[in-house]
């Protein structure tokens, strides 16, 4: 007989209990589910679930995790030449979570990642806004990747956020009225997005007034074991450039960091949560479910430009020497770092930090002092 370790026990436990809980969620939609049956479909005890997922909402939220993260995931066959076939490719991979015709009321709605009834709170909401501007930050990168070379660069936010907002309503109308809709015109409207003049511009109206950065000389560890949420690959911190820090009420400042820095200096959003189960899995979700459509679209050179980490623990943030609050519902954290040869050569903290570190000039002199843990 073969003894199983602690560690893999567990697991075990936590493939049974989320085995049971897509059953149960997919039969009964997230509202009427119960644990009850959920720990009895998985021949576990109520509290053997709760062990591993404390509310019904983190177990939801890990079953979406799942069910998007072992997505088969198809690599473009080629390059989009344009935004216009960027998007049609984008919409129509995102259009795939459509439920089938077949699928159950409450089935249909687990495949389409929803939402409804989930996030019954003001934070969950206000979260949820700010990780759609960071998932419309990162569609618009891509897209303009594919842009033509012009003297003045071309910025698509707004354009990403349109075509976010078409997707989603077709989500919603599926959900309430399945077969209403049909997926092709809405990748083509999707398509015809992309000849409408936005007139988008950045320039948000507080940059002037950013105090500048301190400059400094520390040195520090930077953590192992850290990868891309974009990418999915490996992440040395230690390497130059932008490290910014945000919160999860602070995410829509991310383009602040991708516009202020240098061209060619590379960019690393971490993203701070105090609640791992909940808000770490929301943004973990929602990034992995953009992604993957991203990386059935765009080649690797053409995904954004820029690492984003997930900092459930402050791993990251305590090795920069950046505090975050301990209250999760008040975390506005909003710091950056610029590194240079190993060393933090510049600290800015509070709105517009990312541009302040971003823009400010690495000093020459002083000796490297070791950054507290």
């Amino acid at each position: 007989m073969v003894r199983l370790t602690r560690a893999q026990q567990q697991e075990r436990t936590r493939a049974s209990v989320l085995a049971a809980a897509r059953t149960e969620f997919t039969e009964h939609g997230y509202g009427p589910a119960k644990v009850d049956r959920i720990a009895e479909r998985a021949e576990l005890t109520r509290g053997a679930v709760y062990s591993n997922f404390p509310s019904k909402r983190a177990l939801y939220l890990a079953v979406l995790i799942d069910l998007v993260e072992n997505a088969a995931a198809g690599a473009p066959s080629t390059p989009p030449r344009s935004p216009v076939d960027a998007l049609g490719g984008f919409a129509r991979a995102w259009l795939e979570r459509l439920p089938l015709a077949d699928d159950t009321t409450s089935g249909g709605r687990l495949r389409l990642r929803s939402l409804d009834g989930v996030l019954d709170d003001g934070h969950g909401r206000e979260v949820l806004a700010q990780i759609v501007r960071l998932e419309t930050l990162l569609l618009a990168i891509a897209l303009e990747s594919c842009e033509p070379a012009r003297a003045e660069p071309v910025r698509r936010v707004r354009l990403a956020a349109l075509v976010l907002t078409l997707l989603d309503g077709a989500s919603r109308l599926a959900e309430t009225a399945p077969g209403s809709i049909d997926p092709f015109d809405v990748a083509r409207a999707c398509q015809h997005l992309a000849g409408i003049d936005l007139a988008d511009a950045w320039a948000p109206p507080h940059l002037p007034y950013v105090a500048p950065a301190r400059p400094c000389r520390d040195t520090w560890d930077p953590p192992d074991g850290l990868a891309d949420r974009i990418s999915g690959n490996p992440v040395h911190l230690g390497a130059d450039g932008l490290v910014t820090v945000l919160g999860a009420g602070r995410l829509g400042a991310a383009e602040e960091a991708v516009r202020s820095a240098p061209s060619g200096e590379q960019v690393t959003v971490v993203v701070v949560v105090r609640d791992p189960a909940e808000t770490g899995r929301l943004v973990r979700l929602r990034i992995a479910d953009l992604t993957g459509c991203l990386r059935r679209v765009f080649p690797t050179a053409a995904l954004p430009p820029l690492r984003l980490l997930l900092d459930e623990h402050g791993t990251v943030a305590a090795a920069l020497g950046i505090p975050v609050p301990d209250d999760e519902a008040d975390d506005e954290t909003e710091a950056a770092v610029r590194v240079r040869d190993g060393a933090i050569v510049a600290r800015a903290h509070g709105r517009g930090a990312a541009h302040a570190a971003a823009t400010a000039h690495a000093p020459n002199t002083t000796q490297p002092r070791k950054t507290r843990r």
